[in-house]
């Protein structure tokens, strides 16, 4: 099973044999996600990061492959691919428009345009909004708000490396996003469908609570397909676009 780096300072254990997640020293997990396309996610924080800062560890039927942490204002600020090799990727400092969950809520639009980079150096910029649609939707009990979003990722050069467009949901409460209904494309123009939609909250003392094994969208023809991941700000991208 793959193992998972936080920092240079935290390593997270890998699940134990009866599948529970277990975050690192110092940290709390307060929400298990089980989603569409065969994924639960971990959602934990850590006494240590600045208030605000919620962490989202994600699971495949192959163990651990994707970490990210978010801050008060939902956005992306750091992430971890789990794959061959961790490749980590941050928000760059001094974006010329920082996403911001307060304005979404406050307006029912927010845009967004700020720069990321890999520890290989390479850096991109992303371009964007989130937009509430007006509709409200309660999936297993937890009230959430349709999102409408768009947005595009270049180089430096202003290659297109990647788009997605579709909706998600928000929760007010938790201030974050979650997946929904989308089409990405890697580049090429070809928009493919995606749809990570939360099908159970799971909270401390429910059955499924800390669970590393998905439960939906499981079957070999679901799992051959690209898994989604946490992009930047909100939303959801292919690994095979990571």
């Amino acid at each position: 099973m793959r193992s998972v780096v936080l920092t240079a300072a935290l390593m997270l254990p890998l699940p134990a044999m009866a599948g529970s997640f277990s975050p690192p020293e110092g940290c709390t997990t307060f929400m298990t996600v089980q989603s569409r396309q065969c994924r639960v996610s971990n959602h934990y924080t850590c006494a240590a990061d600045p208030a605000g800062d919620q962490w989202r560890a994600d699971f495949d039927q192959q163990g651990p492959f994707f970490l990210s942490r978010i801050n008060a204002e939902a956005e992306w600020v750091e992430s971890f691919d789990l794959g061959d090799g961790v490749v980590r990727q941050e928000l760059l400092p001094g974006a010329a428009d920082p996403a911001s969950f307060s304005d979404l809520l406050a307006s029912g639009l927010d845009s967004f345009d700020f720069g990321l980079s890999r520890d290989n150096g390479e850096q991109s910029l992303v371009r964007g909004f989130d937009r509430l649609t007006g509709r409200s939707f309660t999936i297993d009990g937890i009230p959430l708000r349709e999102t409408e979003f768009d947005f595009t990722e270049t180089d430096m050069a202003g290659t297109i490396l990647r788009q997605s467009r579709g909706n998600e949901y928000i929760s007010e409460d938790m201030r974050m996003f979650f997946s929904g209904p989308s089409q990405w494309n890697g580049g090429d123009g070809a928009f493919l469908p995606s749809d990570g939609s939360p099908v159970e909250f799971i909270f401390p003392g429910e059955p499924g609570f800390a669970a590393t094994e998905p439960l939906f969208d499981c079957d070999p023809l679901v799992t051959q397909a690209p898994v989604d991941r946490a992009t930047p700000g909100h939303g959801i991208v292919p690994v095979a676009l990571k």
